[in-house]
């Protein structure tokens, strides 16, 4: 009953959209017009008639199968892995191939592989190796080279530049990882031929082939990688290159023998094949059953899937509807057209409504963080043409800023209490996060003790605060300047609110929103990279960590440019603390401890004030099960293979 209510209610709000939706159903549904009484809710006190198109579909032939309806965006370009890098065909390319290796949490998990190698182990070794002019290494820089003398190199053992040395001619020795990958049994494909390693280095042929549009970074810094039987792998870096990510160095396999040895198609044919990039084959719980343009692909159960024997997958056949309109993605899901409604599907101004849904029993929703994180930057070092006061090099007046913003209420409005507030890049799930971080709650009694520390004071009571003998600042300098960011909706929300709060502290700032390619837009004249800003905001990705706030990743006319620390914020002990984590292996108290130092610093230091963590929200019908998201897997479809409908 309160389905059809909220049917009743949504009626007017995407009619337009049911009325798109019909010419997506496939038999052609007959079209009715029908009369909806719309029934008093908690949020509906008026009783009104509206004329509604409905769909009316012949029901299908009782075939004893299990179908899953999954509503998404867009419709893939391709499904070749090396297509292109669409979340609409990572959903369906996790139906059909599972893993090799999963992402969850922040964390790594092999799915095809007996585990992940690992140091502790033994199946990850780091070699000393002799190495002369003219070989391949990777330099102190981190850039594969041929070994030349006053090449600055890392010898064995070394893991940082602060060790590194200048080649003289003679051999030396230089770290090599060797990491071996072991698949589980019993694989196949879903054309019945044997799954093997050799399909592994076949991926990896084809990554390493110019035609090939991947990026080359590992690809450019691997000695070999090689098949020394159908079940195991070796991966060998280049001498000096040690990758923290090693145990990820395992190309997901894909079919030689269909593909190179049957079809003959090289590294530029598979990005067009039919075979590869419209009906490809897989491991996975489910193999392509048809491809219908513009509207669906439906994909079946596989009967090779490694763990049939376990009763996977619980459905038969899915399918993967596309749905432009999020409206129309929402009405469908009420209506029981679509079971599964993805995070690419919906949009943020539905959040309200979907909340209430579910509040309802209506619909679930499936909600995790992301891996974008929001952020204000301070203008520390500005570029030398961009003249202003030195508002933001005394760290006092960094963290009176960050005392003065509320950034509770914007996570729990704006927001819809989906998020958090951070106190790092990390966030507190992350393994490597911090204990004893400085923390900087809404407290603006403290922010204007700071700014009055300073010397910044409201002498003429206007309620703007003014320089009063601070070094470098005349006096009588208004604590004016600007917030920049660019125009969407969710920053011009917050940015009034905390320009609110600002105001309360004796800030004057002014706001400016740009369009986002004039924003983003390369250094000197892009005010972001070309370091002309007052403050600023906007999001970044999770990874790279600390990385991006070390000094020598300021963007400047030296660099080209190039370089995510915006801010010019430069502290010794943060390089140091970071560098030495980047150089250590994951796992170890080296990496561990230098993360989390790195860490301290910044958050005392506050080159930038963390603001929340960005969050990914999914619909699912209440009868749907085993739907999980995950902050740092793509796509919900991770678990396929377990997604049940009851």
């Amino acid at each position: 009953m309160l389905r059809k209510k909220w049917m009743a209610i949504f009626g007017t709000l995407v009619i337009s959209s049911l009325i798109l939706s019909a010419c997506m159903i496939t038999p052609t549904p007959e079209i009715v017009i029908e009369t909806v009484v719309v029934e008093k809710t908690v949020e509906t006190i008026v009783e009104k008639v509206v004329e509604k198109v409905v769909e009316k579909t012949e029901e299908p032939a009782g075939d004893g199968l299990k179908t899953l309806v999954i509503c998404q965006s867009q419709e893939p370009d391709t499904l070749y892995w090396y297509g292109g890098d669409m979340l609409a065909a990572r959903h369906i390319q996790h139906a059909i191939y599972d893993g090799p290796i999963d992402s969850r949490t922040y964390a790594y998990q092999a799915v095809i592989l007996e585990k992940l190698p690992s140091t502790e182990d033994g199946d990850a070794i780091i070699n000393a190796v002799t190495v002369q002019a003219g070989d391949i290494v990777v330099n102190d820089a981190g850039d594969p080279v041929e070994l030349t003398e006053g090449m600055m190199v890392r010898p064995y053992g070394c893991r940082s530049s602060e060790c590194a040395v200048e080649f003289e001619g003679p051999p030396m020795e230089m770290d090599q990882m060797f990491v071996t990958f072991k698949l589980i049994d019993g694989l196949k494909w879903s054309d019945g031929e044997d799954l093997t390693v050799d399909d592994s280095v076949y991926t990896f042929e084809l990554a390493a082939d110019p035609s090939t549009p991947v990026s080359k970074f590992t690809i450019d810094r691997t000695a070999s990688y090689e098949a020394l039987d159908d079940e195991t792998a070796v991966w060998i870096g280049l001498p000096g290159y040690i990758d923290n990510t090693y145990f990820t160095n395992f190309w997901p396999p894909l079919p030689r023998h269909l593909w190179q040895e049957q079809l003959g198609y090289g590294a530029a044919d598979l990005l067009e094949a039919a075979e590869s990039s419209r009906m490809p084959i897989g491991w996975g719980a489910f193999m392509i059953k048809e491809w219908v343009p513009g509207d669906h692909i439906t994909v079946e159960k596989n009967p090779l899937y490694h763990r049939a024997a376990e009763g996977l997958p619980y459905v038969d056949n899915v399918i993967f509807r596309f749905v432009s309109d999020p409206n129309s993605a929402l009405a469908q899901l009420i209506s029981g057209e679509c079971d599964i409604v993805t995070q690419d599907a919906l949009s943020a101004d539905l959040t309200p409504l979907l909340l209430k849904l579910e509040q309802e029993n209506v619909i679930k929703l499936a909600s995790a963080a992301s891996t974008a994180w929001e952020h204000v930057d301070f203008g520390i070092s500005s570029a030398p043409e961009y003249d202003r006061p030195d508002f933001f090099g005394d760290v006092r007046m960094r963290q009176a800023f960050a005392y003065c913003l509320d950034r509770q209420v914007v996570v729990d409005t704006v927001l819809y209490n989906l998020s958090r507030v951070l106190s790092s890049y990390l966030p507190p799930d992350h393994p490597y996060y911090a204990g004893g971080l400085t923390e900087y709650p809404y407290d603006p009694e403290k922010g204007q003790a700071l700014l009055e520390e300073i010397g910044w004071v409201d002498a003429d009571a206007d309620g703007v605060r003014e320089a009063k003998d601070i070094e470098g600042i005349p006096n009588g300098t208004r604590l004016e300047f600007t917030w920049l960011s660019f125009t969407d909706a969710l920053r011009l929300q917050y940015m009034q609110i905390w320009q609110q709060n600002l105001a309360g502290c004796g800030f004057m700032v002014n706001l400016e929103n740009v369009p986002v390619g004039q924003y983003f837009a390369n250094g000197p004249d892009g005010p972001l990279f070309g370091r002309r800003f007052d403050v600023t905001s906007f999001s970044s990705s999770v990874e790279p960590s600390c990385e991006r706030y070390l000094s020598s990743a300021v963007p400047s006319a030296d660099n080209g440019w190039n370089g995510d620390n915006v801010s010019g914020f430069a502290n010794a002990d943060f390089d140091v603390a970071c560098k030495r984590a980047l150089g250590a292996l994951p796992g170890t108290a080296d990496y561990i401890e230098n993360h989390q130092a790195a860490q301290r610093i910044f958050s005392e230091q506050l080159p930038v004030v963390p603001l929340f963590v960005h969050f990914k929200l999914a619909a699912i019908r209440p009868e749907v099960k085993g739907f999980i998201m995950d902050a740092t897997e793509d796509s919900a479809m991770w678990n396929i293979e377990v997604f049940d409908i009851q």
